[in-house]
């Protein structure tokens, strides 16, 4: 094998493969990156549960591959001074050469090296790169950090009718995006696991491409664009029908400027301890929305801000983070709160934004 390219092209193409490797000590290749010369220039590498490739731009003098350590590789590349980098195997080492620097790296057999699961195209959207990056980011908070219930620490994806709408939930709270429409006709849903959500928003966000082609199969979800591919295996469980839990009536309502919202829960987070509770107070006829947060060993702070208000009085406590995290998915100036009653879910929606939906449940203080 004989490839020639430059650090620039190659060093951040070995960055993201080297997240994407794997750490089990029982199966060595997981931890290397596996370069393929062929028509192009390919470097791959996976985990078992996601695998990522990327096409590299360069010269291919010579096909062959070799399947080498990711973290010896990208050392190796980050130390170079000179643009111009060209690779070869020596007895099946790979050699790396730049501007008089030697440096020979020992391979592992790359014949042991997992292929990546083909795409059968099944349930295949297009849609624009930064609109599946935000459409992730806008619900990714919601689920939940830990696997004990693989459904809600997952990001789902469900495709239909050429639309994709992302959901996440820890079942503390709920977060909806309508990311895209495409005139493709296609219907499927998925169950990513959070980490491998966060992990394709990562790659996206070095794409070259503004295209991304989605495909969500039984077992697996790819993602194309830009010359690189990343495919992550799906959750095998359902994910609970969260549309029964949304209410279809509020008791009390209020409509807010956004920027008014987080300063006031900024203020009350100061005060409001470790349990990190607020409570609301609306009372429509007396025109008041206000937060009261409390600590014993902090003191309490109130604050009121304008709004518009209907339906009956309500006195509300709510995790502050689990409010104020939803905030910045909002693409509208003003917000409406929807109170289903006491005890009951609050519903953000932007007034301008119907995309985006947040459901979170209050707390018994």
């Amino acid at each position: 094998m004989k490839i020639i390219t430059t650090k620039e092209k190659i060093l951040n193409t070995i960055l993201m493969a080297e997240r994407v490797t794997g750490k089990k000590e029982s199966l060595p290749v997981l931890a290397c990156i596996f370069v393929e010369a062929a028509k192009d220039i390919t470097l791959r590498a996976t985990n078992l549960e996601a695998g990522f490739e990327s096409v590299v731009p360069g010269e291919v003098g010579e096909v062959g591959a070799v399947a080498v350590p990711a973290a010896i590789l990208s050392q190796t590349i980050r130390s170079i001074g000179s643009d111009k980098v060209a690779f070869s195997t020596d007895d099946s080492n790979l050699l790396v050469e730049s501007r008089g620097t030697k440096t020979l790296i020992k391979a592992i057999p790359h014949d042991e090296f997992p292929a990546l699961p083909k795409s059968a195209g099944k349930n295949k959207i297009s849609l624009s790169r930064e609109r599946l990056i935000h459409g992730i980011q806008a619900v990714c908070y919601a689920a939940s950090p830990s696997m004990i219930r693989p459904d809600l620490g997952s990001v789902y994806l469900s495709i239909k009718d050429g639309a994709m709408v992302c959901v996440a939930t820890d079942s503390f709270r709920l977060a909806e995006k309508t990311v895209s429409e495409s005139g493709a006709k296609a219907e499927g849903d998925v169950l990513i696991p959070l980490k491998h959500a966060l992990e394709l928003v990562h790659i996206l966000e070095h794409a070259g491409d503004d295209s991304v082609s989605l495909s969500a199969e039984e077992s697996q979800l790819s993602v194309s664009a830009g010359g690189m591919r990343y495919v992550s295996r799906v959750v095998d469980a359902t994910f609970p029908n969260y549309k029964e839990i949304i209410p279809k009536k509020f008791t009390t309502a209020a409509t807010v400027l956004k920027g008014d919202l987080v300063e006031m829960l900024r203020k009350a987070r100061v005060f409001a301890g470790n349990d990190m509770h607020v409570g609301l107070h609306i009372y429509p006829k007396k025109k008041i929305f206000s937060a009261l947060a409390r600590s014993s060993d902090v003191g309490e702070m109130s604050d009121s801000i304008d709004a518009a208000l209907s339906g009956e009085d309500l006195d509300i406590n709510f995790h502050i983070g689990y409010i104020a995290d939803c905030l910045s998915s909002v693409e509208s100036d003003s917000v409406t709160l929807g109170f289903a009653g006491a005890g009951k879910p609050l519903v953000i929606r932007g007034v301008s934004d119907s995309s985006f939906l947040y459901l979170v449940m209050p707390l018994n203080r």
